[in-house]
């Protein structure tokens, strides 16, 4: 029932956007409507199907009273919303056109699957809807054994493929992040908690990279790197950041402000010989010892057995650099 009502809404959505500013007469969309849907469309559905639009995807469908046309204001930028509702649009837009596709594109359509959003998901929403605080069984990569864990569920983040609760933890008295995908159980306990006033998950995230917090004491670094030509084009498609500026296009070189993190650094070596870190200096260190340690780790044992040993004593990102907010 809900998701055949979120196919509706976002049928109208581009509908509308489709139209642009010229926009359509009820009549007009009534047509489209049995067209796709084979059935009716009463004014007073449409009314209501408006109303839920704009509650859940903040799309105001406006009527221009001199015409009796409805329209998407600046149709073109109608989708130029926040994250998470453009993220919400872009789902199920496509969700929807793989279901009525599903037959004639079989074969010729492949997405990547969230394994950790399925079977926990749900509940950390209706938490979060409810207020209610969660009592989660958690595990750990570096442990066998599974610890309890009472989390004020303040907000979900999706990072890499994976879905990540974001939370304070009761046993921490920190707001922490848990990967969904190593919650074994979880369940609403009834007792309420209040979100704190003014937060915002994207802003908590602001200046980190990943899932990460950085502790009180990190600051953001200035971090100045060239890509060659190919690889600009893709940086410019898709940032590494939302902080990533180009700031010299003649010479493919970018910066971003951020703290550096462990996930920045993996992200980082994925572009090994493609671009090169102009600054800060202890950047581009840390990412040739990183690069260094993996060499040493798959290349000849007796040449690079002092190397490695160096690099693994000295190295541990997780612990001396205070990223001990992830769980």
């Amino acid at each position: 029932m809900v998701a055949g009502l979120i196919q509706k809404y976002v049928w109208l959505i581009q509908t509308f956007t489709d139209a642009q500013e010229r926009g359509l007469t009820l009549e007009e969309l009534q047509d489209k409507w049995e067209d796709n849907f084979g059935a009716a469309l009463a004014r007073s559905s449409f009314v209501n199907h408006r109303k839920a639009i704009e509650d859940i995807f903040g799309i105001s469908i406006l009527c221009d009273r001199s015409t009796n046309r409805y329209y998407l204001p600046f149709a073109d930028d109608a989708i130029d919303m926040d994250s998470s509702q453009r993220w919400l649009v872009n789902t199920f837009t496509v969700s929807n056109m793989l279901s009525l596709g599903r037959e004639r594109l079989s074969g010729r359509v492949s997405v990547e699957d969230i394994p950790s959003g399925h079977k926990f998901l749900p509940t950390v929403m209706d938490a979060m809807l409810k207020s209610s605080t969660l009592e989660i069984e958690y595990g750990k990569y570096t442990q066998d054994m599974t610890s309890t864990r009472h989390v004020h569920p303040y907000a979900v983040k999706e990072y890499a493929k994976r879905w990540y609760l974001v939370g304070y933890s009761e046993e921490r008295d920190s707001v922490r992040v848990y990967s969904l995908d190593r919650i074994r159980r979880a369940s609403l306990t009834g007792t309420s908690f209040k979100l704190p006033k003014g937060f915002d998950v994207d802003q908590l995230f602001e200046n980190s990279f990943g899932i990460y917090i950085p502790s009180p004491d990190q600051t953001p670094v200035t971090i100045r790197f060239q890509a060659d030509g190919i690889d600009a084009g893709y940086l410019r498609d898709l940032p590494l950041h939302r902080a990533q500026r180009e700031i010299d296009p003649q010479n493919h070189i970018f910066r971003m402000k951020v703290v550096p993190t462990p996930d920045l650094y993996m992200q980082l070596c994925s572009f090994a010989g493609r671009i090169r870190i102009l600054s800060p200096d202890s950047v581009r260190e840390n990412m040739l010892a990183l690069l260094e340690k993996g060499c040493a780790m798959n290349g000849n044992n007796n040449e690079n057995k002092d190397t490695y040993e160096k690099i693994n004593s000295s190295d541990d990102s997780s612990s001396d650099h205070g990223y001990g907010m992830q769980e």
